[in-house]
């Protein structure tokens, strides 16, 4: 069991590293420094932005929940 939520964890660590990366820029950050500043955003976000956030929060829930649940069968199995 201990394995099957290690393989999760890993899986979605490396989801949330891309989908994080795939968000597009707000400006304010290093973004700004090399030029991601300039560009204007049309008003709005596009229905591929709200489908990349719905993903990455239910990817971040799986990856929380499957950090609990290996806290607590490393817990118990000491």
């Amino acid at each position: 069991m201990i394995l099957i939520f290690s393989a999760v964890l890993v899986i979605c660590s490396l989801l949330l590293i891309l989908l994080v990366l795939m968000h597009k820029g707000r400006g304010g950050g290093l973004s700004d420094m090399f030029g991601g500043g300039v560009s204007s955003s049309l008003g709005g976000s596009s229905v591929a932005e709200r489908n990349l956030d719905r993903i990455t929060v239910g990817i971040a829930v799986v990856w929380f929940v499957s950090v609990f649940a290996l806290g607590l069968l490393l817990k118990v199995s000491n």
